[in-house]
């Protein structure tokens, strides 16, 4: 052991990390019960500096995209990250803090001493964070994970806002875990689609006529783009984003100087509009709201955004509707209901989305098809259901949500109950959108509020909105806040007065 010394004790605060270097190791350091603990500096996620974040509960908060891991030992306790944090050795002489360069040793694979099968059906942030969840809680039995894609889980959400603008090829969308994760924790993956299942007899049925018993199940298909339906709409130049390949082909239709058309005001409709202007294209916005994302943001951050995106270039019709996509064998323009044409070489749509539980038709479906679950994620015994086609009980109402981050959220709470467990969400939502370089950070999920006050300006940020409801924050909006946000998602998980929480971020 070569043990370096990084800092004094002294040099540590006591609500959040230090960061300190060791040759090109980056370590954080953290106040722990009284103890100091080394861990690796950067989130395991994405990379985020873990210093930046704040040490709140006992937990590491991470400011980028909220994955949280307990300050004691590093074990991870909320995605997006789906591995516990690296730990380095450490002694403490007097006041010094020295640190070896060298991580400990990760913990193994669970031995294959269970007999059990368990099978993920869909391969994306839920079903792969289900499947890492399983091993790291130590379930050694068969593992199978089912998809339609060829490809292992990979990041989507890098497609509206990386990929489209140029910035990073389709094909080096990362990977949600290299193949050397599956071969060593022994997960078999399976390219086919489910025709149905008997959940009375565990039995899934597959497209190629074979079927799969199993012990235990979870569905993770997620969400359908929903299709335009408008006469064109099955020209080749007409698009919408889910995929690696959608994003492939789009950017193969996509060149600088071009006409993009996007009809719908969504996050995705929006990050793709940001997106294709920072790789050149004419875009323009069929919105069915003057204001985007007011019902999740308010308006004076909806408001922000949209100029955002004129002072950018893109522009905006909120008055009138698409009824036609004109063109002969490729895109030409697009009829709006008082006759104006605008041209167009491609056209994105961005609707929405609807769960993806056609397969699924056997089982109890709700309004919009997807899938009741009780707290822990259960559909039936046996069988749970997370992510985009979950609706589950958020404060009591059942409530379906689609963000990345809470997927994964749900396939943790799933693993742990499939092994026996009795877990369930108390967590706070979050989701991020990105536009023209700027992130813009959303926890909770309010749809009435009565009262919001911003420190720093929405049209000029860093700036953090709270909102409340008869004085209890519900949720909060922000850019650039990410320290004081990353505080919030632990603080939110109690009722939190609005009071106390602009005396927490304002320190």
């Amino acid at each position: 052991m070569s043990l370096h010394r990084v800092a004094r004790f002294a040099d540590v605060p006591e609500d959040r990390g230090l960061q300190v270097e060791i040759g090109d190791c980056k370590i954080v350091l953290l106040r722990a019960g009284g103890l100091l603990r080394a861990f690796q500096g950067e989130c395991p996620h994405a990379g985020a500096p873990l210093a930046d974040g704040a040490l709140c509960h006992g937990r590491l908060i991470c400011p980028w995209h909220k994955a949280a891991f307990r300050a004691e030992d590093g074990a991870l306790c909320e995605p997006p990250a789906l591995d516990s944090l690296k730990r380095y050795p450490l002694e403490l002489r007097g006041d010094e803090v020295w640190v070896d360069d060298q991580a400990l040793a990760d913990p193994h694979t669970p031995p294959a001493d269970d007999a059990r099968t368990f099978v993920i059906v869909g391969a994306g942030a839920a079903g792969t964070a289900c499947a890492a969840a399983l091993r790291e809680k130590g379930f050694g039995g068969r593992i199978v994970m089912i998809d339609r894609e060829p490809d292992a889980g990979y990041d989507r959400t890098v497609l509206s806002k990386f990929v489209l603008a140029g910035d990073m090829p389709p094909e080096e969308t990362p990977p949600l875990r290299d193949e050397s994760f599956y071969k060593e924790q022994r997960i078999e993956r399976l390219q086919s689609e489910i025709t149905d299942i008997n959940a009375g007899t565990k039995t899934l049925h597959l497209n190629d006529g074979q079927t799969l018993s199993y012990d235990a199940a979870v569905l993770a298909t997620g969400g359908e783009p929903n299709p335009l339906e408008l006469p064109g709409a099955d020209l080749p130049q007409v698009f919408v984003l889910r995929s690696k390949a959608q994003a492939e082909q789009i950017m193969k239709a996509a060149s600088p100087d071009q006409r993009a058309v996007i009809i719908g005001d969504s996050f995705i409709a929006l990050e793709c509009a940001s997106a294709l202007r920072q790789h050149g294209l004419d875009v323009t916005v069929l919105a069915r709201h003057e204001i985007p994302f007011a019902a999740q943001f308010g308006e004076a951050v909806g408001k922000a955004i949209r100029a955002l995106h004129e002072e950018k270039g893109v522009k905006f019709i909120t008055d009138h509707e698409a009824t036609e996509v004109i063109g002969d064998g490729k895109v030409e323009a697009v009829l709006l209901d008082n006759g104006l044409r605008i041209s167009a070489d491609l056209v994105l749509a961005g609707i929405g989305v609807h769960p993806a539980t056609e397969a699924f038709a056997s089982l109890p479906r709700e309004k919009d098809q997807s899938l009741r679950v009780d707290d822990g994620m259960r559909v039936t015994e046996g069988l749970w259901a997370i992510g985009d086609i979950a609706t589950f009980p958020l404060h009591g109402q059942p409530q379906r949500i689609e963000h990345w981050r809470l997927a994964q959220q749900h396939a943790r709470i799933a693993a742990a109950n499939m092994l026996g467990g009795e877990e369930h969400y108390l967590d706070v939502p979050f989701f991020w959108t990105w536009h023209f370089g700027k992130n813009y950070d959303y926890l909770g999920h309010a749809e009435h509020w009565d009262e919001v006050e911003f420190l720093g300006e929405p049209e000029h940020p860093p700036f953090i909105g709270l909102f409340g409801r008869n004085g209890i924050l519900v949720a909060a909006v922000a850019c650039e806040k990410e320290r004081a946000m990353a505080m919030l998602a632990e603080r939110m998980k109690q009722p939190l007065m609005m009071e106390e929480a602009w005396a927490l971020i304002r320190d």
